[in-house]
């Protein structure tokens, strides 16, 4: 694909998401609780999306154009880490306040709560429902003549729900071209390879099948997120970016590691971790 981004931005970006997975790690830890590798594997294509291609309005409500923002869901909502260290980062809250999540009274919930933080379109966390709430935001926007994006965050192991599947169907007979879907494909979920625990097989020929235009992608280079978000913002069917991940990236002692699915590091793992993403 023709290069749109230049190598000084993409440096940038690049060292942004080193510190974007240091606090992922910290937050994790810190909780004693999280979930760090889907998190990790997440950070790129986030980092991207809200650095380059969404439109979004950290004041929110004050904004005039805040009806006309891009819409974000993180289907799996359990990579909230990564959403809450994207989000301190673009201004939506104050950094130190990271250091709460999932702690009792905190704005920053294990899985994304609309009710106690704002900028969160819509609460996430029982997987397989996010592509139908896209769906329907995606619907809505039409209706009013809202020329905005509806991005929708997508697990593989995620994609194993049926509902995926009927939403994929409704995206496509109501020619939702404002509908974008990226698909964390590290190939690993909480019970081990998403391929021993139930096969999702070619991803990107079931969503044609369904009518959807698609793009597979190195979900860690860059130039490739970014030139995937510009194909899918141009398509005229609604688009799904199948990224290849590395479940735990930049963290050696993670990566390709099921067991760091839902894992806090100790004192001395973090150290290593934070060592090797300086």
């Amino acid at each position: 694909m023709t290069k749109t981004i230049t190598d000084i931005e993409i440096k940038e970006i690049e060292t942004v998401s080193k510190k974007l997975r240091r606090n992922v790690l910290k937050m994790v830890h810190n909780a004693k609780s999280g979930h760090p590798g889907g998190s990790l594997s997440s950070i790129d294509i986030l980092n991207v999306l809200f650095s380059k291609i969404m439109k979004f309005y950290p004041e929110l409500e004050k904004n005039p154009n805040y009806k006309n923002r891009d819409r974000f869901i993180l289907s799996k909502g359990h990579a909230s880490p990564a959403l809450y260290a994207v989000m301190a980062h673009f201004g939506y809250f104050n950094e130190d306040e990271l250091m709460t999540f999932r702690k009792l009274g905190s704005r920053l919930q294990g899985h994304p709560s609309s009710r106690a933080l704002k900028g969160i379109e819509v609460s996430t966390g029982s997987l397989g429902q996010g592509l139908s709430i896209g769906c329907g935001m995606a619907l809505g926007l039409k209706l009013d003549n809202i020329q905005s994006k509806v991005y929708v965050y997508l697990g593989d192991g995620e994609i194993e729900e049926g509902s995926v599947w009927e939403a994929a169907m409704n995206a496509s007979h109501n020619k939702l071209d404002n509908l974008i879907a990226i698909v964390d494909r590290n190939k690993l979920q909480i019970d081990g390879s998403t391929e021993n625990v139930k096969s999702v097989g070619d991803v990107s020929s079931k969503f044609k099948s369904f009518g959807w235009n698609t793009v597979e992608i190195n979900g860690h280079d860059i130039n490739q997120i970014y030139n995937a978000f510009i194909e899918a913002q141009n398509s005229n069917k609604p688009f799904v970016i199948i990224a290849d991940t590395i479940k735990g990236k930049g963290v050696s002692f993670m990566e390709n590691n099921a067991g760091w699915h839902g894992k806090a590091p100790n004192d001395d793992e973090l150290k290593i971790a934070l060592e090797e993403l300086k």
